[in-house]
């Protein structure tokens, strides 16, 4: 892999997996600004661990919606960008906020509903045609409705459905304004589908009688992106730190610690920075 780097780095120190991090301060820290599934999965409970035992460097993680987190790193409030819409990403570091974004992991997106099925799409994988079965049985769809990763991928496929969803909003179609779990709560509390990251799903702990409803469709592959924040356009960042993070996380040690993260026998995401 060749090595991503965007400072020199100011000393280093080689760790016995022979990846070369800077030696700084067990104080120092970088903020991260991140979606909530990474947040929500656990996935940073495992992996920030051990990338400050290799470094020393704390990671701070904001988790919002990705919308939200590109907003607040344009603003110069992180040292780096880890979310997952890759349109969105590419946009940040044209517009000179982010200095460069590499693919990290993929998983996938599915749409879980209630065990009544109103809309006859359990087991489908066509997402399209099955969000046009739920439009057509005005059956109850919770939303992040929140400018996230996910609900920009859900509005994308609501439109290749030919369907304005939110000119229903309020009736069948419910925004909740909430991050992933909360509309997984809200939706499971009012009997709707709702379309959720298979990793947040798998770490949900209030499915009750819920289940995957739709799943499989390559449209809802679900790509994660990471991008150093820009230290000319924003001289705050910690450009040092920050790129030994996004260093890390693409690095092999990494990417192992990406693919070893489970939950009930589960892989949650998988690494693919190399390909």
């Amino acid at each position: 892999m060749i090595r991503r780097s965007v400072l020199s780095l100011t000393a280093a120190v080689t760790l016995s997996l022979g990846f070369s991090l800077p030696v700084v301060a067990q104080d120092d820290f970088i903020i991260v600004q991140s979606t909530t599934s990474t947040q929500n999965s656990g996935l940073f409970d495992h992996i920030l661990p051990i990338f400050r035992a290799a470094t020393g460097i704390e990671v701070r993680v904001v988790a919002v919606g990705t919308g939200q987190a590109i907003r607040n790193a344009a603003n110069g409030d992180g040292d780096v960008l880890f979310v997952h819409s890759k349109p969105s990403e590419e946009a940040f570091v044209k517009n000179g906020d982010g200095v460069r974004r590499f693919d990290v992991m993929y998983n996938d997106f599915v749409i879980v509903g209630p065990p009544a099925d109103p809309a006859d799409v359990t087991g489908m994988s066509d997402v399209v045609n099955a969000l046009k079965q739920i439009a057509a049985a005005e059956a109850p769809f919770a939303s992040r409705g929140d400018d996230s990763g996910t609900n920009k991928a859900e509005l994308r496929l609501w439109a290749e459905a030919g369907i304005d969803a939110s000119a229903a909003s309020g009736e069948w179609y419910r925004e909740t304004g909430s991050g992933m779990g909360a509309t997984l709560n809200t939706g499971t509390a009012m009997g709707a589908y709702i379309m959720t990251d298979r990793a947040t799903w798998i770490a949900f702990g209030n499915k009750g009688d819920y289940q995957i409803a739709v799943e499989g469709d390559p449209k809802m592959f679900n790509q994660y992106g990471i991008i150093l924040v820009n230290p000319e356009k924003h001289p705050n960042v910690k450009a040092d730190a920050g790129q030994a993070f996004v260093d890390w996380v693409l690095s092999d040690e990494g990417q192992a610690a990406i693919a070893g993260y489970q939950q009930d026998g589960q892989q949650l995401f998988f690494p693919n920075a190399d390909s």
